[in-house]
């Protein structure tokens, strides 16, 4: 009756993809800070910056991620319950009498 959601699993060229894609662009703001024609002090500070966001934007990922993840675990009990009542339900009842098919 009800269907069951697909897991969406990604694939080795689109992970491999991501890692490459984050590494090149770390590694390419860690140069220009680098080659930086300033005094220390500002590219320390704009290292920690850059690690800062960062970390920042993963834990936004995880939020988002784990809110979405709650949103489907609830959309699956409500349902499951539906179902059940579906299930349980029968039309030819006649109200306050005995199921049908069954005699008291």
């Amino acid at each position: 009756m009800s269907e069951t959601p697909v897991k969406q699993q990604n694939t080795a060229a689109f992970y491999g993809q991501a890692v490459a894609s984050f590494s090149v662009a770390m590694a390419a703001t860690a140069i220009g800070i680098y080659q930086l024609q300033a005094d220390a002090w500002v590219r320390a500070f704009l290292a920690i910056a850059v690690l800062y966001l960062v970390t920042s934007a993963f834990t936004l990922a995880k939020i988002i991620r784990d809110r979405q993840e709650v949103g489907q675990i609830v959309s699956r009990v409500d349902q499951a319950r539906l179902d059940k009542i579906l299930v349980e339900h029968d039309p030819f009842q006649k109200p306050g009498g005995a199921p049908a098919g069954q005699r008291p």
